[in-house]
């Protein structure tokens, strides 16, 4: 098994949903985003989405754009966010990392450059959230063949009629999108996810994680009570953004943590 199906598997015999975090590469900087990202795994993080960073997010609310926006400045670059990946598998051999982002980067670098290098890198998965399924010979089949684990999106619009063809190449896990909006821009309800969550598990045989709302450990424990994930990005980011020390941060990870491993 691959890592991720590795790690999705114990957990579930463990009777226990997956602790995703999202951060963005080289936010604020390399040196303390790399840092804060080699401190996840012992804070309780299961599975690692490392942002890459895109001047033109259009998915993600105020708090992620302004993560990218901040990276770029900082002189983030897609061989950058690569070092970093490499730098997280080195340290943690077993904890599963996924690429989190945008077509227009890696088009630009070249997908079988691109792709070569993130399984040299020691990446597990990747979502890219601007490629719909009709897309799929640009990106995810090229990356499948390479061995890269393609996570699609479902969200609340997903109805029966579209999800097959969200669904035919997924792999890894389903990313459930708990809001109708952009990152960050409103909390998870547990009671509307819960149904959602069971009528994608009925029709894939994958894992499915809820992100986009959760933003406490409370919220974060009923989410875990309905899912087989939970994806928590913007609460963290803004600790980042408020110029939180890698140590505050990855306390707040570690409450994050328990809520879901609670849960």
């Amino acid at each position: 098994m691959s890592r991720l199906t590795d790690r999705f598997a114990r957990l579930k015999a463990d009777n226990r949903a997956a602790f995703v975090t999202y951060v963005m590469a080289g936010d604020p900087d390399h040196d303390t985003a790399l840092e804060i990202a080699l401190g996840l795994p012992a804070a309780g993080v299961d599975v690692i989405e490392l942002g890459m960073p895109f001047t033109d997010p259009m998915a993600d609310g105020p708090a992620i754009q302004a993560a990218a926006q901040r990276a770029l400045h900082a002189g983030a670059t897609v061989a950058s966010t690569l070092a970093t990946a490499k730098a997280i598998r080195a340290a943690h051999p077993d904890t599963p990392i996924v690429l989190m982002g945008y077509y227009n980067p890696i088009y630009a670098r070249g997908v079988d450059r691109f792709l070569a290098e993130a399984v040299e890198a020691g990446v597990d998965g990747l979502i890219v959230v601007d490629l719909p399924p009709e897309e799929d010979d640009e990106l995810c089949v090229p990356a499948l063949k390479a061995g890269l684990h393609f996570i699609r999106l479902a969200t609340p619009t997903t109805d029966d009629r579209r999800l097959p063809a969200v669904l035919k190449n997924t792999s890894g896990f389903v990313y459930y999108v708990s809001v109708a909006g952009v990152t960050g821009a409103k909390e998870a309800d547990a009671s509307t996810v819960g149904p959602e969550v069971a009528r994608i598990k009925a029709a894939a045989n994958l894992p499915v994680c809820v992100g986009f709302g959760v933003r406490t450990a409370e919220r974060a424990r009923a989410v875990a009570a309905v899912a087989d994930g939970v994806v928590v990005g913007s609460a963290i980011v803004e600790r980042i953004a408020s110029g939180d020390a890698p140590a505050q941060v990855l306390e707040f990870v570690r409450e994050l943590a328990e809520g879901v491993h609670g849960g």
